[in-house]
């Protein structure tokens, strides 16, 4: 699952200045137009990792564009004035996640290592605010945080991920020891636990939209 329609496009946008609005499968995410797919799709990095929780726990999960839906109307993206996105902010999007999805989320401002690998050992599967270049880990990070990732368990001492916009399948569906995902940890996420709130109830209408200045703010914009 990427935040991209077509996944073998992503090495293109991300290293070859290839427009991700080009892209023969925009109409697969639910986006109304190609435009509006251009516009969006890089900023989708959190929406990618919530659809794949839910495509874990219930088999099925809306189209990327339905979700961003929900998520805007709870404010968790916003429009600035200068037409720039603000998004993902973390407080609107675990209120979207809890009482849209049954999905018990919990934003960590700040969150060390040790309990980043506690969450993963008692279950949950984090939203971790890291460099866009974690696809590429041999390269040290020049900055931590920007980006999303969907870390999802721990083996030994080694952490496994998966990166919305990794450019290769080893990028994708990644594994690196726990030092090494430090060095790109930005401290702060989103951990999800895979447990609904009320089992086999509806999902709740949608409340009223959080302040978005209001809690972390995952990146303006990743590739």
């Amino acid at each position: 699952m990427t935040q991209y329609a077509t996944r073998a496009l992503i090495d293109r946008i991300a290293y070859s200045g290839h427009d991700p609005a080009d892209d023969p499968g925009w109409a697969t995410t639910g986006a109304p137009s190609q435009t509006t797919y251009g516009r969006w799709c890089r900023h989708m990095c959190g929406i990618a990792c919530l659809r794949m929780v839910l495509l874990h726990r219930d088999g099925q999960a809306p189209k990327p564009f339905q979700l961003l839906a929900g998520a805007r109307r709870y404010g968790a993206y916003v429009k600035q004035d200068d037409g720039t996105i603000k998004g993902l902010i973390y407080a609107p999007f675990a209120e979207y996640a809890r009482d849209t999805h049954d999905l018990p989320a919990t934003v960590h401002g700040t969150l060390e290592m040790g309990e980043l690998v506690d969450l993963l050992d008692a279950g949950r599967m984090v939203m971790a605010s890291v460099p866009k270049e974690i696809r590429r880990p041999e390269t040290d990070p020049e900055r931590r945080g920007g980006h999303l990732v969907l870390a999802i368990g721990r083996q030994n001492d080694q952490i496994a991920f998966r990166n919305p916009s990794g450019h290769t399948p080893h990028a994708r569906e990644a594994i690196l020891p726990t030092r090494r995902f430090g060095d790109f940890f930005g401290g702060r996420g989103v951990s999800l636990d895979l447990r609904r709130l009320q089992p086999h109830s509806p999902p709740h209408a949608p409340a009223e939209a959080s302040n978005p200045s209001t809690g972390p703010v995952a990146s303006t914009q990743t590739t």
